[in-house]
């Protein structure tokens, strides 16, 4: 039987999806991610749903792709694929979007985060982009990064790797809002609700006017990012990387 590696709840019209892989930190392998864009798209064609709000089971939001997982060469084009058809899923869904971010959101978890159109993370977050310290380039994540932050925080992020808490991403504007893990839910619910007042086919073309305002394509920087991703994982500082760390891992 198929583990339910994304759960999805319908309160009224907002629908709650959340990554329910606790015990792997929420690391994104392929049936989890195959499972969350059945999720994304499943509740972005359900007419009664105006809301869809992200958010991790356990302590950890979402620690990044599954780098067990990404190790196995037959799987580098699959988890590219679908780290993409997810990022693409949440950015370009014509309902509000809403990340409760509780403790970490890594890497690719950070990536999810950033594709909503709004993120709550509780005080205790932290954020990062630590994918050069194992030899890899945040190409797929960096599509949405830029979208949100300055460049020079932009090359701050990626180029050291190093993880900034709640309230330094609340200041550079990567979340909307801080608040306390206890009360992260009830935050991000009524955030929801608030936004799921509005009339859905204006939400729905103001999305795709603010996309159609950006100076460059999201989908052809994310093709453009998949090459890159791809090379890089090639590497053999990616594999170097990627080894070290899963035997400190395994050390631990």
């Amino acid at each position: 039987m198929t583990a339910k590696l994304i759960l999805t709840e319908h309160i009224g019209e907002v629908s709650c999806i959340t990554l329910n892989r606790p015990s792997k930190r929420n690391a994104l392998n392929i049936a989890l991610l195959d499972q969350l864009c059945d999720a994304i798209y499943d509740v972005g064609r359900m007419t009664s749903q105006h809301v869809l709000v992200i958010t991790g089971a356990g302590p950890i939001f979402c620690s990044g792709m599954d780098l067990k997982e990404a190790s196995e060469p037959e799987n580098l084009n699959s988890l590219a694929n679908l780290i993409a058809k997810a990022l693409t899923g949440i950015y370009t869904s014509p309902l509000v979007t809403i990340a409760a971010v509780n403790g970490a959101a890594i890497a690719g978890g950070a990536g999810l985060m950033s594709a909503c159109d709004f993120a709550i993370a509780t005080s205790d977050a932290k954020i990062g982009y630590p994918e050069i310290k194992h030899g890899l380039v945040a190409a797929q994540v960096a599509t949405l990064l830029v979208r949100q932050v300055a460049w020079r925080t932009v090359r701050e992020l990626l180029l050291l790797g190093e993880l900034i808490d709640a309230n330094r991403a609340l200041e550079i504007g990567l979340i909307s809002r801080v608040v306390s893990p206890d009360e992260l839910m009830t935050q991000a619910l009524q955030l929801a609700n608030q936004a799921a007042k509005n009339a859905p086919d204006a939400v729905a073309e103001t999305k795709r006017l603010l996309a159609a305002l950006e100076p460059h394509s999201f989908n052809d920087h994310l093709r453009m990012a998949i090459g890159i991703h791809r090379k890089a994982r090639r590497s053999s500082s990616a594999s170097k990387g990627i080894a070290t760390f899963l035997n400190r891992k395994k050390n631990l």
